[in-house]
């Protein structure tokens, strides 16, 4: 048995937590990152060990060599462009870089799968451990499912992650069926019309109204509540328009937008509303329009059978769970995955007093590891033993 496999217990994972925690890289640069990942992964003796998938996305895949189903669990590597506001040793040791959205706690959970795996192998079928990059920015899952590397370990029967959730009691698990997350795109606007003198602006074309109505439209296009079967937020995050030039009317300006709906259907009939709206109002205001979708998140689309075993297994372990009325508001990138395999994301309580995600002082409890070990552990038994 290796060192590794030998001190992979939870004061061990709780190291490599922190030491991920301490030197985090954000999106498409986590390069040191999955070259730790790998590391710790090939002491451990996979069937096979993939890096580079997807871009920094790093494979190990635990086959049986008897016939039986494929089950992939998956980790995100990368970490957010947040200054740190905790003053712990392992703080972030980079400027503006942080793990706050837990995803080296998410990392470490899965090497503790990968030894238990490690040290006792299924009986029949593989286990395929996934470190995704670029999950934050809504890109490395489909990177990862269009690498041809990847394509090769079909097919995938069952596909599971979970996340962190503040603000629940530690351990407990939450799930539900069909979407569990939001559908997320944004949208760039860019508006071109003419500028002009300040004192002249009939001379120019100046898109400020065109913003304001863009504004006032798309609020009245949210459907915030989240019984409605319209459920929809359409929220602006960034306007800029013209120059610190007080001479000049503006002739250019931009409006940034993130949509949020449950189910991609929605979403798809939102967009080409939106998008018919906005060419009108253009050609209204004489304005040129170009349009630009980017940080795109499709929903967690629950299977039923997957969210059954998820809830037999949290039984087993002794785990208190909830079922969710409605989804989550935010976006995940697993959301690719669940598109295209039987799969499931749930959540795992992360505290009550545990400080929010995205926030400058939170901070992935290590309390939370145990739990995600032994779920992942105990879904895997479920569906290979």
């Amino acid at each position: 048995m290796s060192k590794l496999k030998a001190q992979l217990s939870i004061d061990r994972l709780t190291s490599i937590r922190r030491y991920l925690h301490q030197n985090p890289e954000l999106p498409e640069r986590e390069f040191g990152t999955a070259q730790y990942i790998a590391g710790r992964l090939n002491e451990l003796g996979p069937s096979r060990l993939l890096e580079g998938v997807g871009g920094t996305g790093v494979i190990a895949v635990f086959d049986s060599g008897r016939e039986g189903p494929s089950v992939l669990f998956r980790a995100e590597l990368d970490a957010l462009p947040i200054q740190e506001d905790n003053h712990f040793e392992y703080r972030s040791n980079k400027e503006n870089v942080s793990h706050k959205c837990g995803h080296d706690g998410h990392m470490a959970t899965l090497l503790g799968l990968a030894a238990a795996v490690s040290q006792k192998p299924p009986r029949v079928g593989r286990v395929i451990l996934l470190y995704q990059p670029a999950e934050e920015i809504g890109a490395g899952a489909e990177r990862v499912l269009e690498d041809p590397r990847f394509e090769e370990l079909y097919p995938v029967d069952y596909a599971f992650a979970f996340h962190n959730l503040p603000g629940f009691p530690l351990g407990e698990v939450l799930v539900r069926k069909g979407p569990f997350t939001a559908a997320v795109q944004s949208l760039i606007i860019r508006l071109e019309g003419k500028t002009a003198h300040a004192g002249e602006p009939e001379n120019g074309i100046n898109p400020a109204l065109a913003i304001a109505d863009i504004l006032q439209t798309t609020k009245k296009m949210s459907a915030p509540e989240p019984e409605s079967e319209n459920f929809a937020i359409l929220t602006p995050v960034h306007v800029n328009m013209g120059g610190l030039a007080y001479g000049v009317s503006a002739g250019y300006g931009e409006v940034h937008l993130t949509i949020r709906t449950w189910t991609e259907e929605a979403m798809r009939k939102l967009s080409a509303r939106l998008l018919q709206y906005l060419s009108d109002l253009a050609l209204s205001h004489g304005l040129r329009l170009e349009t630009e979708w980017t940080n795109v998140f499709r929903t967690n689309r629950n299977e039923g059978e997957a969210v059954d075993i998820i809830q037999q297994a949290a039984e087993d372990c002794g785990f208190a769970i909830t079922v969710r009325d409605y989804p989550f508001k935010w976006g995940e990138d697993f959301g690719a995955f669940t598109q295209r395999f039987r799969g499931a994301m749930f959540g795992l309580g992360a505290g009550v007093d545990c400080a929010a995600l995205h926030n400058p002082d939170y901070d992935f409890p290590d309390e939370l590891l145990k739990y995600g070990v032994r779920m992942y552990k105990r879904i895997m038994e479920i569906i290979l033993e």
